[in-house]
């Protein structure tokens, strides 16, 4: 019999609702009938009387915080206050969840709860880009990253502003439950599964001119995904661009946030998850499909990526019933 996931959605006054609705969207629709695992996701707060948020809604909690002490997860919305500090009760909690090895992910200014806890310092975190320098005052033992999406420092998770939540979201039910889950919950959120690059892609510059070689980097993008199983260097992409390598890297990393290579690396792990999830093919045939040429080459990119090597992430995602007229990728002819 599957276990059902135990969720905590911490709530106290001051979270966002756009957070909460991100969170009770991933984890508190019933996609079992997609083949989605069963989620148990409750609202726990230190006072039973319905949470205010702005906009004149309000969240009802159905739990306490002692129901922290039986979640699998803990998650924590942003804030509209980032310095007023939290309940001392949800502070409280917070720190007992995590001595007892609970994972806890914070959304966007969340992590200033964490830091308010104690729980971050000494530690990485991430927050929406124009709420770092804050971060870094009122919370100087925190090493404050700036450009990531959501990062992971001794079992907390953090994220960067509003969307980052959704990715960080995504990105746990992934790495907990497959990719196949994951892409299953964003298909029915009409969002993508993953998203690569930084934000610094988001950080407000001055308005550039129109890039007239965006379409053209759209293009090249959708011909290595159409032959994943090929050899692709900067060099051959930036020629299908009509551009140098250097100025094909430049524009490539304006438009996405990360690097050809880290982009390419990144497309051939989902697609190699795919096929692990979903077919028997062995192995190394699965490293030829997704442009890794061999297998000790893409258990190396899952080691550094997904802290799993390809045939453990088989035992644990694989499924023995693939599901009928969907496409796998597969090496040109």
């Amino acid at each position: 019999m599957a276990v059902t996931t135990r969720i905590a959605l911490l709530a106290f006054p001051g979270i966002r609702a756009f957070d909460v609705s991100v969170i009770s969207e991933v984890w508190g629709v019933d996609r079992t009938d997609r083949g989605v695992p069963a989620f148990d996701l409750r609202r726990a707060s230190a006072d039973p009387a319905p949470v205010p948020l702005r906009g004149g809604l309000t969240l009802t909690p159905d739990r306490t915080l002692a129901w922290l002490n039986r979640a699998d997860l803990v998650v924590v919305p942003g804030l509209d206050d980032h310095v007023t500090p939290a309940p001392a009760p949800v502070l409280d909690a917070l720190r007992r969840a995590h001595s007892a090895g609970t994972p806890i992910a914070a959304l966007c200014g969340g992590a200033f709860t964490l830091a308010q806890a104690g729980l971050l310092d000494g530690r990485q975190a991430v927050t929406h880009w124009n709420l770092t320098g804050l971060l870094r005052t009122h919370h100087p033992h925190v090493t404050v990253v700036q450009d990531a999406l959501f990062l992971h420092d001794d079992n907390i998770w953090t994220s960067a502003g509003t969307a980052a939540g959704i990715d960080l979201c995504l990105h746990l039910v992934r790495t907990a439950h497959g990719a196949e889950a994951a892409a299953t919950i964003a298909r029915s959120m009409v969002t993508a599964p993953f998203r690569t690059g930084t934000q610094a892609q988001f950080i407000e510059h001055p308005t550039p001119h129109t890039d007239r070689d965006a379409d053209t980097l759209a293009s090249v993008r959708a011909h290595a995904l159409a032959h994943l199983s090929e050899p692709h260097t900067v060099a051959a992409l930036a020629g299908r661009a009509g551009m140098s390598p250097r100025s094909f890297a430049r524009h490539f990393q304006a438009t996405t946030g990360t690097t050809p290579l880290r982009w390419l690396i990144t497309q051939r792990i989902a697609a190699a998850q795919k096929l692990l999830e979903r077919t028997d093919l062995p192995l190394p045939e699965v490293a030829r499909r997704t442009g890794f040429g061999s297998e000790i080459t893409m258990r190396q990119h899952f080691a550094a990526h997904l802290s799993v090597s390809p045939r453990d992430y088989r035992l644990a995602f694989h499924d023995m019933a693939p599901q009928p007229g969907v496409d796998t990728p597969r090496a040109d002819t």
